[in-house]
């Protein structure tokens, strides 16, 4: 089931929380002494910084499919997130010896030297987002570029320990596919439907689509069903397949302009449409594909940050989160988004 832990770091009790979420995480991605003391001092630093930087905020936690696609073990992400006062250099913060607090300045620092992926995106004004992920020895980086890359993050609903929605991101040889599935309601047995669709993407990964989404419909009978998105790449087409059925959204950033990507009405696995038609979109250098859950409110502005494009999707999808929420408006549903883009010419 999709595990996530989800501190709220208020005062300096809460970092021990925070290391603890990390050494289970560690243990559920089956890592070894080394990198769970790893992810440990990341969830440590990262939850110190928001209560000196930011008055508090909110550390996300979970063991997630590597951003490439590729064949793997999980990682331990995490995720710290803020509405503080936010950062007016970036660069400057990631250098030791940068401290707006009177402390070392050595904590983000020492958490892109110790994870395999680190992302920061800060505005002042608005708040942060840092984000790290620590895998097995070996796991960071795909043996050949990859097109497209994959990320997202996890909200349980009144701070469960399982979600009912789930993302999950595999590769087929010139196929890509990118799932959010979100089991109706909330709670173990909506993560019961969301975990079996998990598992049934993973082994239908060299089909198209819509015939996925048949598959899962079969498999989910018996469950409470999922409102369920795919979006899949065509590497060698360069096109982009998009399915939806029920209550998930999907938007698709061109260039400066967002579309939006309709699904059907229904629930996989109770009540599914006779046709599944697939839009096919062209896919660029200049595509960003956001899918989400209802947690997101209705009528949530994509983010507008130039910067973000080519960011590391799960801080895209983190910063989506923080600019449609807020202390005094909390998500209000198990709330996941997960975000496809390519891959920078600069990145592996």
């Amino acid at each position: 089931m999709p595990r996530v832990w989800d501190v709220p770091v208020h005062d300096s009790t809460r970092v021990r929380d925070a290391r603890v979420a990390a050494e289970e995480a560690a243990a559920l991605a089956g890592l070894d002494a080394s990198r769970t003391a790893a992810a440990a001092l990341v969830a440590t630093e990262l939850a110190t910084n928001l209560l000196k930087h930011a008055r508090g905020g909110q550390l996300l936690v979970e063991a997630v499919a590597p951003p490439s696609g590729r064949p793997g073990p999980p990682v331990v992400q995490i995720a710290a997130v803020d509405h503080g006062p936010g950062m007016a250099d970036v660069t400057a913060a990631l250098g030791d010896g940068f401290s707006t607090a009177g402390s070392l300045g050595a904590g983000l620092g020492t958490c892109r030297r110790v994870a395999d992926d680190f992302g920061l995106h800060s505005v002042p004004g608005r708040g942060t987002v840092a984000l790290a992920r620590v895998g097995a020895p070996g796991s960071a980086g795909p043996a050949a570029p990859a097109p497209a890359r994959a990320g997202g993050v996890n909200i349980p609903f009144a701070g469960a320990d399982v979600s009912g929605d789930v993302w999950t991101w595999v590769r087929a040889e010139d196929r890509m596919t990118l799932m959010l599935a979100d089991g109706l309601g909330h709670g173990p047995e909506a993560a019961r439907a969301s975990t079996a669709a998990v598992e049934e993407v993973h082994r239908s990964a060299r089909l198209r689509p819509a015939d996925i989404l048949r598959r899962l419909d079969g498999v989910l009978r018996g469950t409470r069903g999922a409102a369920v998105a795919l979006a899949q790449l065509d590497i060698r087409a360069e096109q982009l397949l998009f399915i939806g059925v029920g209550n998930v959204g999907a938007r698709l950033r061109e260039g400066d302009s967002w579309r939006h990507l309709l699904s059907r009405p229904g629930i996989v696995g109770v009540h599914r449409p006779a046709s599944l038609p697939e839009t096919v979109l062209p896919w660029g250098p200049d595509r960003l594909l956001v899918l989400h859950s209802d947690g997101l409110p209705s009528r949530w502005v994509p983010p507008a940050d130039p910067r973000l494009p080519g960011s590391d999707p799960a801080v895209t999808a983190a910063v989506t989160v923080r600019d449609t929420s807020s202390p005094a408006r909390p998500v209000r549903d198990d709330t996941t988004v997960a975000v496809l883009s390519p891959t920078p010419p600069d990145r592996p």
